[in-house]
């Protein structure tokens, strides 16, 4: 319990107030590239439900995927188990700011496990597939046979970002994220202390994303970030 409470002390670089009543799961979002891309309103405005604000920066909407590996999810009080609780994932996110909570809703999510998908789907809602997933530590490579999408990255982490700009902090720092389930929407807060990122050098870049009017393939990256991770305690969901 020691490490929450650390985790819990710091708040200051959070954008609203840590939430309230008891946290239920504790994860890992581990080795994670970050790749940003400025997208029309109009196009993305179709792939997101309206309840939900489309977030801009300077006037610019972004989709992001992340491709990271997930660890020691776990609920309060159990241990994490090794079959389930660790998986590569990579999701396309996009940015949302309803009644002042900046956060993400996911466009795309996939797991390289597929009992991890599955249980992972039912719990929270979200809309896990599974997807054919290898990594190491310059090389992320992923293959959605169902939907076609596939990504293939070889990269070289560089220095760490010690003066982040505003754009790095907006991409980074969401502390809750967005579900439509069933006609239905709900908010998921989390908290994990700030971002520490770095430079990335990509070596080579294959991205073949469509999701409705969101075209990512064989588009460069406006922006990217890689980090090795962060400890993170979610709450259980609300609706909004």
């Amino acid at each position: 319990m020691k490490l929450i409470e650390e985790i819990l002390k710091e708040v200051t670089h959070r954008p609203f107030e840590i939430p309230k009543g008891n946290w239920i799961f504790y994860q890992e979002w581990n080795r994670a590239l970050f790749l940003h891309w400025v997208v029309p309103f109009e196009q993305l405005r179709k792939c997101v439900p309206a309840k939900l604000n489309l977030d801009t920066f300077d006037g610019n909407c972004y989709v992001s995927l992340v491709a990271f590996t997930m660890e020691k999810i776990r609920p309060k009080f159990l241990p994490s188990v090794g079959g389930v609780s660790y998986f590569d994932e990579i999701n396309v996110r996009t940015y949302i700011d309803n009644d002042g909570k900046k956060g993400v809703y996911f466009l795309n999510i996939e797991a390289s496990k597929t009992i991890s998908a599955f249980i992972a789907k039912a719990i929270s809602g979200l809309p896990y597939e599974k997807a054919k997933i290898s990594r190491t530590e310059k090389l992320y490579n992923s293959n959605n046979l169902k939907k076609g999408f596939n990504l293939n990255a070889e990269f070289e982490i560089e220095e760490i970002i010690s003066e982040k700009t505003e754009l790095d902090k907006w991409l980074t720092e969401r502390y809750c994220l967005y579900l439509d389930l069933k006609n239905e929407f709900y908010r998921y807060d989390i908290h994990h202390k700030e971002w520490e990122i770095k430079k990335v050098n990509i070596k080579s870049l294959i991205v073949n994303y469509k999701i409705s009017e969101i075209d990512l393939n064989n588009r460069d990256p406006n922006l990217i970030h890689y980090s090795e991770g962060i400890k993170v305690i979610a709450w259980k969901r609300e609706k909004i």
